[in-house]
């Protein structure tokens, strides 16, 4: 039995959020006890991230108040919050890449042997941190030399140094292996039955309800509902999420024609992480991509598109021979990519919504008089096209929630109406009304005659959208599944080569 005790560990009291003229908290009020795990669900921009920053004293609340074991608490800053034994595990990686893991982990709360760092002592703690949350990587090695699975363990990793009395998870499983979710689940009820809050925040519902006690659902930045997760099943949570019922998540696979490749790669190999992978896509065709974190699906597309070393025999669009050294090159050629990295490679965060929508428009810059019109134009479009949802179309893209951000990205990426559509974790930290939204919006792409490749961790999303799927392992094609053979335990065993 997890301890629960009549006094709340962690209440929220009427907590309201405004950024400009945009209300984005209304009032929200509920208690959290020691010793049970929360999930909180909601659409992206239903606001759970932003309650989550003011509890962990990124933002500050524009009303109400946050009381610990009744007192009422406000924080000038996260470190605050963390003095408080709150800390809060990022959606998005706050890391820095220029420094180690060692020091990332104890950035801010440094160990120290009088005047100076304890250097030693830290590696030291480092590495048994590390290996709780199951990241065998040496402590001094640069973050920036991780792939982003490992970044996510180090952001865990960091949040468990603290000594946290109540840890908040924001998407934490987006990239992770079946078996290092697993080991993540171990330490939270271990935490758990240390006494620890622990707040899941995850559009991942199978997880929700197997490792919490309680579901808390948000809508439009008020609570909805907080319930028993044991009372409620998968589809109820995202009927109640979005405040619908909805009807099927995937679309009905549009019929292949039968026509030559769209896109054919021979002999595909980048240096230390895929070896002489071929295959071929079809117009109208969506073809996934599966595999474990690490078997090189990322990187053979970022060697395709120019953004690594690699040798190819041959790259063919609808039957020419092209040469591709840059994604310009891949541009130009009709090939787009949409990366798994929303943040660090998708957008510009730091810039307006015009501006990542347009950034790949050099004329722009020469004639900036002309193009303002149409730019404007362009935005108002995918705003609505894609579901933006945003106040303004002036905001930053930082200010957008998560799932407003992979949507604009699509939009960036889509804007030079390509021919063939790399998209990486498409639906990664996306709510379930929104990958609705993006599954139909792939299925559109198809049908309009474009060659649509799926890298997905996603079993199910790969099952649900895909006429065939290619499944890599440790670098190599193992095999090309249709739509007949995919099944879960299919792809499962020629990813873990136990088929």
């Amino acid at each position: 039995m997890s301890p629960i005790t009549t006094t709340p560990a962690l209440e929220f009291h009427d907590i309201a959020k405004a950024f400009g003229p945009v209300q984005v908290l209304h009032g929200v009020s509920f208690a959290l006890a020691p010793g049970r795990i929360y999930g909180l669900l909601g659409e992206n921009g239903a606001g759970k991230s932003t309650l989550m920053k003011i509890a962990s004293g990124y933002e500050a609340p524009t009303g109400g108040e946050l009381r610990i074991a009744g007192r009422p608490v406000r924080f000038e800053g996260s470190r605050a919050a963390e003095a408080e034994g709150i800390v809060l595990i990022h959606q998005e990686f706050n890391l820095a890449e220029d420094l180690s893991v060692a020091q990332n982990i104890f950035l801010g709360h440094e160990k120290k042997r009088g005047w100076f760092l304890d250097d030693a002592a830290m590696r030291a703690d480092a590495a048994e941190v590390l290996a709780r949350v199951g990241l065998r990587v040496d402590p001094d090695t640069l973050v920036s030399q991780l792939i982003v699975a490992e970044k996510q363990l180090v952001e865990i990793a960091k949040a468990l140094s603290r000594h946290a009395r109540f840890l908040i998870m924001d998407e934490p499983t987006a990239t992770l292996t079946p078996s290092e979710t697993e080991r993540l689940f171990e330490l939270m009820l271990q935490l758990k039955a240390g006494g620890a809050t622990i707040v899941y925040i995850s559009h991942k519902l199978d997880e929700v309800e197997r490792i919490t006690d309680e579901v808390i659902v948000m809508r439009d930045g008020r609570l909805i509902t907080r319930e028993a997760t044991a009372g409620l099943s998968r589809q109820k949570m995202a009927q109640l999420m979005v405040g619908r019922e909805l009807s099927d998540l995937f679309p009905p696979k549009p019929a292949l024609v039968d026509a030559a490749p769209l896109l054919r790669v021979t002999k595909l190999s980048v240096p230390g992480w895929a070896e002489q992978v071929s295959f071929e896509v079809k117009p109208g065709e969506i073809l996934g991509f599966a595999g474990l974190v690490g078997a090189g699906r990322t990187e053979l597309f970022e060697g395709l598109l120019g953004l690594r070393a690699h040798t190819v025999e041959k790259v063919e669009i609808a039957g020419r021979a092209v040469r591709i050294r840059s994604p310009r090159e891949a541009a130009d050629h009709g090939i787009t990519y949409l990366s798994e990295d929303r943040k660090g490679k998708g957008l510009h965060v730091s810039f307006g919504m015009t501006e990542n929508l347009t950034l790949m428009d050099l004329a722009r810059y020469a004639r900036p008089w002309l193009h303002r019109a149409q730019e404007r134009a362009a935005l108002k479009t995918a705003v609505n096209d894609y579901g933006i949802r945003t106040g303004s179309l002036d905001v930053r893209a930082s200010s957008l929630s998560g799932g407003n951000q992979q949507k604009l990205a699509l939009a960036k990426v889509l804007q030079p109406q390509p021919r063939v559509i790399v998209l990486d974790e498409p639906t990664r930290g996306v709510d379930v009304g929104a990958k609705r939204d993006i599954y139909f919006l792939i299925h559109r792409l198809a049908a309009q005659g474009c060659a649509v490749i799926v890298i997905s961790s996603e079993l199910i999303e790969l099952i649900g959208l895909c006429h065939r799927v290619a499944v890599m392992r440790a670098g190599h094609l193992q095999t090309t599944l249709t739509a007949q053979q995919l099944t879960e335990e299919e792809l499962i065993a020629h990813a873990t080569g136990t088929h």
